[in-house]
């Protein structure tokens, strides 16, 4: 999220975004906070999501929701800014996705792309953030914080099964680059993230 942040203040205020996929709306509050005069929407089909979300973007009053899956967004005006962060891997037809996305953007406008690409190692992931969480809290500390994300944990073997049996799609990082182009991105950046599961691009739509 902080790179996120960075991404931003370094780069023009866009005036419409999007976060689709958005779930608890993480990054939307990132974007209403930064970018307090523009016109933001969450998307999010999952209801108990976007009422957690609804909950913690209160305050802002320059965000506007949907309810719905990326191929039912409404977006009549084109889009400076969509954000994707760990969501087009659930979506069906992910190729097809990338191009919803491509036409909710006018030309030149940005995709903040975080997509899960290759099959969860949930142990290995684990042991990981224990170990950082650890350093930070102690002992207890990390274990009464495992023990508050234990859905957390669950939901990732959940994701580790979908991406075996093939109902989430996996990817390199070769592969999301090619899916991107096809769509009508240029990439200006991509690097892999969350210990080389997880590739992020930042793309410009083409004309």
């Amino acid at each position: 999220m902080q790179e996120f942040e960075d991404f931003l203040a370094g780069t023009d205020t866009p005036k419409i975004i999007y976060d689709v996929g958005g779930g608890t709306g993480n990054y939307t509050e990132i974007a209403a906070r930064l970018c307090a005069d523009s016109s933001i929407c969450l998307v999010e089909p999952d209801p108990g999501m976007m009422q957690a979300a609804k909950a913690k973007l209160s305050g802002h009053k320059n965000v506007t929701y949907q309810n719905v899956g990326l191929e039912g967004v409404e977006a009549p005006d084109g889009a400076d800014l969509v954000i994707s962060v760990h969501s087009l891997y659930a979506m069906p037809d992910p190729e097809h996705r990338l191009a919803d996305i491509r036409r909710m953007l006018r030309p030149g406008g940005m995709l903040y792309l975080v997509d899960l690409g290759r099959p969860m190692d949930v142990r290995d992931w684990r042991n990981f953030l224990f170990s950082r969480i650890r350093q930070e809290h102690g002992l207890f500390g990390a274990l009464r914080i495992f023990w508050q994300g234990r859905q957390i944990a669950k939901q990732n073997k959940a994701i580790f099964k979908a991406q075996r049996d093939g109902t989430y799609w996996t990817h390199t990082a070769a592969e999301i680059a090619s899916a991107v182009t096809a769509a009508g991105f240029e990439i200006i950046n991509q690097r892999s993230v969350y210990r080389g599961y997880s590739d992020l691009l930042v793309c410009r739509a083409t004309p």
